[in-house]
């Protein structure tokens, strides 16, 4: 029987239509937008000046304190300006614009296809080569992978679970990368082991992948420690918190963090990132992205520059259909809606897709009928119609009660809600408030 976890969960159809799709490469874009803060945290600082020549993989912002990282170019070219831009999320934000000449690379990074699976650096160099290069989260959360290898003081970590579930409805990226990387991707895992000190890891799969599962266990026979758990197909068995009981039986208290039960979780895209970064010297300044849409001409995953404009994606799987409604970065149940596509690709851009008028239309919203299929759905255990009408209601203090920090905002709730309530709108500004007035009690 497959594993998976018990608290609720949904089913939405996975319309994965890129699946099949080989990993092309996009051609370097004759302009790149580069922003500062790609990740959790502080943003960087840039270290180069309009006119500075640069290579691709060449520091042009310092990470800012502990929590950050570095940027690095994704081009070789000239600064033609540091300015103030939109990013994905529709904030401003610095970025340096680098025009791009040719593709030269800073002569450190082996650009080599041939697989290296020894393992040369020390645990604490693995931490520090990881930190050099950038390196984050590439499930979308962006953490950087420094701090999670970073076990804390008066903690203990014995196993290291690998999120290759990939559980957003059409999103195939990490797919592609178990099919067509395996090999890179398990010496980046076993990369991980040893920086966290653990001989045991878990890479679990959702069974709608039989093809990565079966390719993953075959290549882990010449890897020490690691196994390929099957799991059941469930939203949102991506998230952290419900791998861990899916694969372990372990249950991260609320509140707490993976580490508290002897656990650390990395993305399939992350170990590759790592297997880069220590094997081959490479920073972080490409990333594989799904491009898709049920009216999109070629759907595809294209390994893409980090900075390129979201356009030129669009034009490689074929245009803009013309019954776009809404074109969505990330995933559909928690990515969100791109008020222009003239704005660049960062380390967490996992997925653009372009959806049909029709399907990108809010249904009338209906008044709550207390029928609990939200309750019902929620992983986490919590009441959304609750925490949801303290959000709206700015009850925060009640809010905080009711564990609204605990929610990681999957939309398991709003998609299943009969009356269509924006559930999670009113549960992501009630949640981000409770967590700025913690802060502010903290510093005070």
């Amino acid at each position: 029987m497959l594993k998976t976890f018990p608290k609720g969960g949904i089913h939405p159809p996975e319309n994965k239509l890129t699946a099949d799709r080989p990993i092309v490469i996009l051609p370097v874009p004759s302009q790149v937008t580069v922003p500062v803060s790609q990740h959790i945290g502080a943003p960087a600082v840039p270290v180069v000046e309009k006119g500075a020549a640069v290579k691709a993989g060449q520091l042009i912002a310092q990470a800012k304190g502990f929590v950050s990282t570095n940027i690095h170019s994704p081009v070789s070219g000239k600064v033609n300006k540091i300015d103030t831009v939109v990013d994905t999320t529709g904030y401003k934000q610095t970025a340096v614009v680098i025009d791009a000449e040719g593709d030269e690379w800073v002569e450190t990074i082996d650009r080599s296809a041939a697989l290296v699976k020894e393992i040369t650096l020390s645990r604490e160099q693995i931490i520090e080569r990881c930190q050099q290069c950038g390196l984050v989260g590439m499930g979308g959360a962006t953490f950087p992978t420094h701090i999670k290898l970073t076990v804390p003081a008066g903690k203990k970590c014995d196993m290291l679970i690998i999120n290759g579930v990939e559980c957003e409805p059409y999103l195939t990226s990490d797919h592609r990368l178990m099919l067509e990387k395996g090999a890179e991707v398990l010496t980046g895992v076993s990369i991980i082991m040893k920086a966290l000190g653990v001989e045991n890891a878990v890479i679990g799969i959702e069974a709608n992948k039989p093809d990565a599962i079966s390719q993953l266990t075959e290549l882990a026979k010449d890897f020490k420690g690691i196994t390929v758990q099957p799991l059941k197909v469930k939203y949102p068995q991506g998230g952290e918190k419900q791998l861990i009981k899916a694969c372990t039986g372990r249950e991260v208290p609320s509140g707490g963090l993976p580490v508290d039960v002897g656990v650390v979780v990395q993305n399939v895209g992350t170990s590759f990132a790592v297997y880069e970064a220590v094997q081959k010297n490479k920073p972080l300044f490409e990333r594989v992205v799904t491009v898709t849409g049920k009216s999109v001409k070629n759907p595809g995953n294209f390994m893409v520059r980090v900075g390129t404009p979201v356009t030129a994606l669009i034009e490689a799987a074929g245009g803009m259909p013309d019954d776009t409604g809404k074109v969505v970065n990330g995933g559909p149940m928690m990515g969100k809606a791109l008020a222009i596509t003239d704005v660049p690709v960062t380390k967490g851009t996992s997925g653009i897709i372009m959806f049909p008028a029709d399907a990108s239309k809010r249904a009338e919203v209906m008044p709550c009928i207390r029928c609990g299929k939200c309750s019902s759905a929620c992983a986490m255990g919590l009441e959304p119609w609750l925490i949801s009408v303290l959000g709206q209601k700015a009850m925060y203090e009640k809010a905080e009660q009711e564990k609204i920090t605990d929610c990681m905002e999957c939309g398991a709730c709003a998609y299943t809600c009969p009356a269509k309530r924006p559930l999670l709108d009113y549960i992501r500004l009630g949640k981000a408030t409770v967590i700025r007035m913690a802060r502010e009690r903290v510093t005070k």
